[in-house]
């Protein structure tokens, strides 16, 4: 007995040699053409991506028609999944939500019944409770699906078909846009009008040569389900579109419709008497959730970030009416305004990359001229494959008409041919020449159906069917009777859009913003007197008011004070380190003076071997005098020791040891500089001899044989030098007879006055 044949093959005998780097990219090759052709991107001809174009086949398989009942979304998500599109049920009912959601889109595909969604931000209820059917719009959409003009493809399992693209002349890809990120390409279209839409296809098909900025006189740009104002200018705007790559700014409308003057009904400016007024907010920009703008701006005056703005209120019911109410009166509403914009989402920018599928389902970034051109060719395309296919019904239908006819003028002896013989079939179309279906129709007729057959409505029915075969035919074998149809049914599909209608208003303003409105964060800030004190081991704080500079504060074990002054909270502070690097804070953020403060370490990255050298309010347009220990010094513009981060910026570069020694304002009057070195050399020279920097060493101010720079500072030559005496210090000298130590900058200089302090300090 033979051993049996073994079918089971080795598993082994399935691996294939091959390069790691190769069969890697030749898999993420195919899922990256199957990202983009079959989910991310749109086709230009429908705008759908295949999840959205299912859906609108399965609802239209179930009859959801406008005038028929809804059904359970359940259902359509139920039949979606489970014929056509093999993924998850959420993501198809979240794609089935956002073509209801009309603040999503501006043309809304799917009339939902229930919870599905809203403005806010808020989720869709489950779609066991929801129920929904297709709209007007969508069986525009998808008109001619039954008249031949797109192929039908099999499903994922073969077991059912469905349509490649939806036939309809409504415009969906630009009048509902689309968004998508696929492998390596994305694309951002917003929402037209579809009037705009279809008046610069009608000029595109009058004219292929029409120029782009033509086009942009008919075409505007962007419209948004939500409205608000793209405040781009309008050369932007049709650059973007000439290229199908930009960006556009989005700002939400202030509409105040009670108001009583037109100026603030326009402005969104609502009085309320005593001069006290507020303002609407009647529209959001796209995709923006109006509930986080509201926390947005809630936030912003938790932080102090909007100062004079007092409260946000949510007013809305099925319009948007979110009311801000001012901190007084005086409030500038423009500056309030440009402050929203700046601080939350009530200013976004939406891109625009019109990167789409064409006729051969190839990614390609085409401009607005561009996209409609080839829209119109599939249009085209469509009406000749409609056309074709009226033609094979005609053929059809004219066969059996003949036939009938024929039956009709012979119907004694077609009636005796039934009755006479076995196979009545074959001797009709021997006698009477008809063809099979021919013959075959008429035995199939029944007997009521006779009285039909009156010739002279079937020569009628004839006549008809010939005038519209030999109509077909003509416009098949003219483009331009083609061009003629389709500027026909355009301006037939355009009456359901009209800008007269509620569908069809514009609802986007399209105006390139005023000049801006200066908006600091400084304006946002309340402008009150402080008191800053710093201490020795760096704790700051600032006491409301000016309190005497002399008063008592309480420190921390072992710490005293180092600096004290008076500002307002508009102000600036600068702080100078001991490493010659400066930092700046703002007085309105600094903790008050219940405690102890704060260390300062904590608001700045201050060196760990560094000190603060000195404190002072920035004063636009001052100049300080810088120096270091070894000497070297230069002027510096108090507006380039700024600093925006809490690095702060560095200005003296120092080096050896030196550490920065002299910060001193420059009154403007002054004119001469005076140093003093620790070997108690005194040396004068004219200011300008020092150089203004930004950054730097700077000059040698004084020569030293031992020691260095002690102390420095500026004054007017013809007043005199002038320096503190010793004790309290409450007593000043001047001393008019200082040239003689009035040398070239860096000499060694001379022993100073009798009476100079021993210090060698000037204060």
């Amino acid at each position: 007995m033979s051993d049996p044949v073994t079918t089971d093959s080795d598993p082994f005998d399935a691996i294939v040699d091959a390069p790691f780097d190769a069969a890697l990219s030749e898999r993420y090759l195919v899922y990256a053409l199957s990202t983009i052709t079959a989910r991310s991107l749109p086709d230009l001809r429908d705008g759908l991506k295949p999840v959205h174009r299912r859906l609108l086949w399965t609802m239209r398989q179930l009859k959801l028609d406008p005038g028929n009942s809804f059904k359970k979304s359940a259902r359509v998500v139920g039949e979606v999944i489970g014929k056509y599109h093999p993924h998850g049920d959420t993501a198809a009912y979240d794609a089935m939500v956002r073509l209801a959601q009309d603040f999503s889109l501006r043309y809304p595909l799917v009339e939902g019944q229930g919870n599905f969604g809203n403005v806010d931000g808020d989720n869709a209820a489950a779609y066991r409770y929801t129920e929904a059917r297709l709209t007007k719009t969508a069986m525009q959409l998808m008109e001619g699906l039954d008249a031949g003009t797109v192929d039908f493809i099999p499903t994922y399992n073969g077991e059912e078909e469905e349509p490649a693209l939806m036939p309809g002349l409504f415009p969906n890809l630009l009048a509902n846009g689309s968004s998508g990120i696929a492998v390596g390409m994305a694309t951002s279209i917003p929402s037209h009008n579809v009037a705009e839409i279809i008046d610069a296809t009608l000029e595109l098909i009058d004219n292929p040569h029409v120029t782009h900025e033509r086009l942009m006189e008919l075409f505007h740009g962007p419209d948004f389900a939500t409205g608000g104002q793209v405040v781009d200018s309008f050369a932007a705007i049709s650059e973007a579109y000439r290229t199908g790559r930009g960006a556009f700014r989005v700002r939400g409308r202030f509409h105040a419709p009670e108001a009583k003057e037109a100026d603030d009904i326009a402005a969104g400016i609502e009085r309320l008497g005593a001069g006290q007024w507020q303002l609407v907010i009647s529209e959001i920009p796209y995709q923006v959730a109006k509930g986080k703008l509201i926390e947005q701006i809630a936030q912003a005056i938790a932080d102090r970030k909007l100062p004079i703005l007092e409260d946000v209120r949510d007013e809305s019911d099925t319009a948007i009416r979110i009311v801000l109410v001012p901190k007084s009166r005086n409030v500038d509403p423009d500056l309030l305004k440009e402050s929203l914009f700046k601080l939350t989402d009530l200013e976004t920018r939406f891109s625009l990359n019109l990167n789409v599928l064409d006729a051969t389902r190839t990614p390609m970034v085409m401009g607005l001229k561009e996209l409609l051109d080839h829209w119109t060719s599939s249009q085209i395309d469509i009406l000749q494959r409609r056309a074709r296919h009226r033609l094979g019904q005609i053929a059809n239908r004219l066969e059996l008409v003949r036939g009938y006819i024929i039956a009709f003028l012979n119907l004694d002896r077609v009636i005796e041919i039934i009755r006479t013989e076995d196979e009545p079939k074959p001797v009709m179309i021997a006698e009477f020449e008809l063809t099979d279906r021919q013959a075959e129709a008429i035995l199939n007729m029944r007997l009521r159906s006779l009285r039909k057959l009156e010739e002279m409505e079937l020569r009628k029915e004839q006549d008809a069917l010939l005038t519209e075969e030999a109509e077909l035919n003509a416009l098949l074998e003219s483009p331009a009777k083609q061009r003629t149809r389709l500027k026909r049914d355009l301006r037939t599909l355009r009456k359901d859009y009209a800008e007269d209608t509620a569908l069809g208003r514009r609802r986007t303003l399209i105006a390139e913003a005023a000049p801006t409105v200066e908006f600091s964060m400084d304006a946002m800030i309340e402008k009150a007197p402080v008191t800053v004190i710093l201490s020795q081991k760096g704790w700051i704080r600032a006491a409301s008011g000016h309190v005497p500079l002399d008063q008592e504060f309480k420190y921390k074990e072992g710490d005293a004070l180092a600096f004290i002054l008076h500002a307002q909270t508009t102000d600036k502070l600068l702080l100078a380190a001991s490493d010659g690097r400066f930092f700046t804070l703002g007085c309105d953020k600094l903790p008050g003076a219940r405690g102890f403060g704060e260390p300062v370490r904590t608001m700045i990255d201050l060196e760990s071997d560094a000190s603060i050298a000195a404190m002072m309010v920035h004063r636009p347009g001052g100049r300080l005098l810088l120096a270091s220990s070894h000497g070297k010094g230069f002027v510096a513009a108090t507006q380039e020791l700024l600093a925006e981060t809490r690095k702060g910026r560095q200005v003296v570069n120092l080096k050896d040891g030196a550490v920065l020694r002299v910060i001193r304002e420059i009154p403007a009057q002054h004119d001469h500089v005076a140093c003093v070195g620790d070997n108690r050399k005194l040396v004068v020279f004219n200011l300008e001899e020092l150089p203004v920097m930004t950054r730097g060493q700077g000059v040698q101010l004084q020569r030293f044989r031992d020691g260095g720079l002690s102390d420095a500072t500026t004054f007017v030559l013809a007043d005199g030098l002038s320096w503190q005496m010793g004790g309290s210090g409450e007593r000043t000298r001047t001393e008019t007879e200082i040239r003689m130590w009035k040398v070239a900058r860096g000499a060694a200089g001379r022993m100073p006055p009798q009476g100079f302090p021993k210090n060698n300090r000037f204060d």
